[in-house]
């Protein structure tokens, strides 16, 4: 009989030996991440009209085109626009003078504003650019143009290439 108490106690305490000696230890996992400042930009097209002998004799020609902006959250950005393929002698990125061309040799004139007004020239650099603060989301910018009164030039199609760049 004290055999099989004997037995009896040691199966117990077998069975509670491996919770007895079970521990648990833990340490803390730092998790970082980097965000990384990323913007696109997409530019639409840009349709001038302009009628040089009736309604464009004494009030300029202006219209407007969209650039299509996404830029990470609260990133600060600048968009930047070109002098254009054909510039007018003279033409800085501070201070375009851009041009249209059809053919060869005939120009219009016309000028890329930041703003309604039409009286803040949108340049090629960080001080004539415009300002733009990322949302996460793809926002829309406006550029307006205005092609200048009383020019007289030959009818036809006149085309420029002008380079739209953000820069964060």
């Amino acid at each position: 009989m004290l055999n099989m108490k004997f037995l009896a106690l040691c199966s117990i305490l077998i069975a509670g030996a491996g919770t007895a000696f079970a521990g648990t230890a833990t340490s803390n996992l730092a998790v970082t991440a980097n965000v990384t400042a990323s913007c696109s930009i997409n530019a639409g097209a840009l349709a001038l009209t302009y009628d040089p002998v009736v309604a464009n004799q004494a009030t300029a020609s202006t219209s407007t085109a969209t650039l299509s902006v996404a830029c990470t959250t609260g990133s600060a950005s600048t968009i930047t626009l070109s002098q254009g393929s054909n510039a007018g002698a003279g033409s800085t990125d501070a201070t375009p003078l851009r041009r249209a061309l059809n053919g060869t040799t005939d120009y219009l004139n016309y000028q890329l504003y930041s703003t309604p007004d039409y009286q803040t020239v949108w340049g090629n650099t960080n001080a004539t650019g415009a300002s733009h603060t990322g949302t996460g989301t793809t926002d829309t910018v406006t550029v307006y143009a205005s092609i200048p009164a009383s020019q007289n030039i030959p009818a036809g199609s006149y085309a420029d290439t002008v380079v739209a760049t953000i820069t964060f």
